[in-house]
This record gives structure tokens, C-alpha cells and sequence, in this order.
């Protein structure tokens, strides 16, 4: 028998009721302490786990968070696809900025991108991923990185240096500075 190193192997059964108690002592530990505090004896007795299963799965705390941030926003969900690039990019990007407008999420947010520190974050690969996707839609005139530097990046700068101006954000003005100097 061959054991899969995916983090997101057996879903189904206790495996995944395990799982679940332990992205919510997560969440609640960093709305409580913040991402810094969390340790891996803290989750494991709030999900009323095995510390060594955690170990086992993470490694270690900022493995474990970052892998929970890019949880947080999925990566499998659908991404809007009516025809209408703009407005599809405006629902993305208004969906992330709703998202991390929940404090635990921008909590794991921040949790996740100090993980990573001089590598990708996987949360950010993933917005990376889609942000190409949308570039390589019919009728698009910009890259993917240009999707981050100009949509994504303010969001998340907002996220973590801003939060409190996340209500002000009208992520349309974005879309349009990314779409107009694209032409």
C-alpha cells in the first residue's frame, strides 16, 4: 500500500470530521491569540486531537496555517464565468475582498504569508493560478500578473496593512484600471 504525501488525502469518514475540528481550532485560536500565538499543542487540544496527528499531517505550526488560509479560499470552488470578462472579474475580486473581510480570514491570511516566508505562499499560488485563467479569456488584453498587480495586490495590501478600509474598497474601480490600461 502506497501512502499519498497530499495534505488533502482521505476526506471522507473520521478523516474528515478530524480535519474539521481542526481548521476550527485553528480559526478560533487566531481570532482569539492571532496567528503568532497558535501552536500545535493548543490545536490539538481544542480539536480534541492527537498532537502527533497534526505533526504528522504539518510538520509544524506555519505549515499547518498556511495550508488553512489557502483552505479558507478555496482553490476547487467555481470561478464566475458568464462571458462578460469584466464583470466576472468584478465578482472575483469582490468575493476575495468579502472573504477577507472576516477577521479570522485576514487573520489566517497574514498567518499563511508569514509562513511562507521567502516562497510563495500557497494561498497566493492559487489566486496566481486563477488570475491566469482570467487572462487567458477570450477578449482579454492583460496578463495574469497584471490581474495581481493591479486587482489582487491592492486588495490584499488592504488585508493586512488596511483592514479597516476594506468597507471603502469598490473593487469596480479596480477592474476598470486593470481592463482601461490593458487597451
Amino acid at each position: 500500500m502506497v501512502a499519498e504525501s497530499s495534505p488533502r488525502r482521505r476526506t471522507g469518514g473520521r478523516s474528515a470530521l478530524v480535519l474539521t475540528s481542526i481548521r476550527k481550532a485553528v480559526e478560533e485560536l487566531i481570532a482569539e491569540r492571532g496567528s503568532d500565538a497558535v501552536t500545535i499543542p493548543m490545536v490539538a487540544e481544542r480539536a480534541g486531537v492527537n498532537h502527533s496527528s497534526i505533526y504528522r499531517r504539518w510538520g509544524d505550526a506555519r505549515t499547518m496555517i498556511n495550508d488553512l488560509a489557502t483552505y479558507r479560499l478555496d482553490p476547487d470552488r467555481g470561478l464566475p464565468d458568464t462571458g462578460d470578462l469584466r464583470a466576472d472579474l468584478t465578482a472575483w475580486a469582490q468575493e476575495m475582498l468579502s472573504h477577507y473581510s472576516i477577521s479570522v480570514n485576514a487573520a489566517l491570511l497574514r498567518g499563511g504569508a508569514a509562513a511562507a516566508g521567502e516562497s510563495e505562499s500557497d494561498c497566493l499560488r492559487d489566486r496566481r493560478a486563477e488570475a491566469a485563467g482570467f487572462a487567458a479569456r477570450p477578449g482579454s488584453t492583460f496578463s495574469g500578473d497584471e490581474v495581481i498587480d493591479r486587482l489582487v495586490a491592492p486588495i490584499i495590501y488592504r488585508v493586512i496593512f488596511l483592514p479597516w478600509t476594506l468597507p471603502e474598497v469598490d473593487v469596480r474601480t479596480y477592474v476598470d484600471e486593470l481592463c482601461n490600461r490593458s487597451n
